[in-house]
């Protein structure tokens, strides 16, 4: 195939990554290519994560992010432990700063496997996030879905994580809820400009949260890594936990917690897995693409080359 580039099919605790590596490209993978790649049952994913070579002095990488639908994403904590992952087999590294849209994120990869990626600092003011109200308290602001009585959903804390969350919090398990219905709504609400990203979120105890999220330009997501850390900041900042809370992403089929410290330096540090699934070579315009035949799917060494 001409015009190629490698790229991964990965996975961060579910979330559908595919890391394509544009390092040493001028071009871009277009939308188009994000929305045909989608489309295939084989490569279907939540964000690519695109590898260019760093714009920045002191940076390993300039990271560009795009959702299913063609539409780029600020900010995928999920998305940016796989890259981290790929260029630790790659090249022997164990720590990685890497340039984003939303800014710096630094990485590493310790001794067990599992990735910490610093978030950076999350914020609050109406017009960060940005809502389309102006609210003084960001932590519960007036926003629901049913009846006036008898809402189903109410009173989310939003914030950004770099994009923009809503966090609603409920008695039971996400899960039991029909997100797939109400995450289109929520999503597109006109108290969210540029959308936003609606997560359930249910206190299992004073440090443990459940979280199920629909990603804005992804949907039903079976995780989502940046509302793990809008929730575990929303539930210490409304008094339901504490500064580190593991979250228990119960849309995911891997069954490993994310651990969430928001630190007193106003850092969020998010730390989990991330797997390695098939390799394979992609046209960055089109989205056409190639399965390597001899990457196998049990493997869990990353590959990006």
């Amino acid at each position: 195939m001409a015009n190629t580039v490698e790229f991964a099919k990965m996975n961060g605790l579910g979330n559908k990554i595919l890391v394509v590596d544009m390092r040493g490209r001028t071009d871009k993978v277009t939308p188009e290519a994000a929305i045909a790649l989608n489309a295939d049952t084989a490569t279907q994913f939540d964000q690519i994560m695109a590898i260019h070579d760093p714009k920045l002095a002191g940076t390993d990488a300039y990271i560009d992010i795009l959702n299913c639908d063609g539409t780029k994403a600020q900010a995928c904590g999920n998305g940016t432990r796989c890259v981290v992952q790929a260029l630790s087999s790659e090249t022997g590294k164990k720590t990685f700063t890497f340039q984003t849209v939303a800014g710096i994120l630094n990485a590493v990869e310790h001794e067990d496997g599992m990735i910490s990626v610093d978030m950076g600092k999350p914020r609050f003011g109406w017009q960060e996030i940005p809502l389309s109200e102006e609210f003084h308290d960001t932590s519960r602001i007036e926003l629901q879905i049913g009846p006036i009585d008898n809402p189903i959903l109410h009173s989310p804390a939003v914030m950004s994580m770099g994009n923009p969350h809503a966090i609603f919090w409920v008695d039971r398990d996400p899960m039991d809820f029909d997100l797939e219905r109400f995450g289109p709504l929520l999503e597109n609400h006109p108290m969210f400009p540029e959308k936003a990203n609606i997560t359930l979120a249910q206190v299992t105890s004073d440090a443990s949260l459940r979280t199920r999220t629909w990603e804005r330009g992804a949907g039903l997501t079976l995780a989502c890594g940046s509302a793990a850390c809008a929730a575990g900041v929303s539930a210490a900042r409304t008094g339901r936990t504490g500064r580190t809370v593991t979250i228990d992403v119960a849309s995911s089929p891997i069954r490993v917690p994310l651990t969430i410290e928001w630190r007193d330096d106003d850092h969020v540090i998010m730390t989990g897995p991330a797997e390695w699934e098939w390799s394979g070579a992609v046209d960055p315009e089109n989205g056409t693409w190639q399965r390597d035949e001899a990457s196998e799917t049990s493997s869990r060494e990353a590959s990006v080359k």
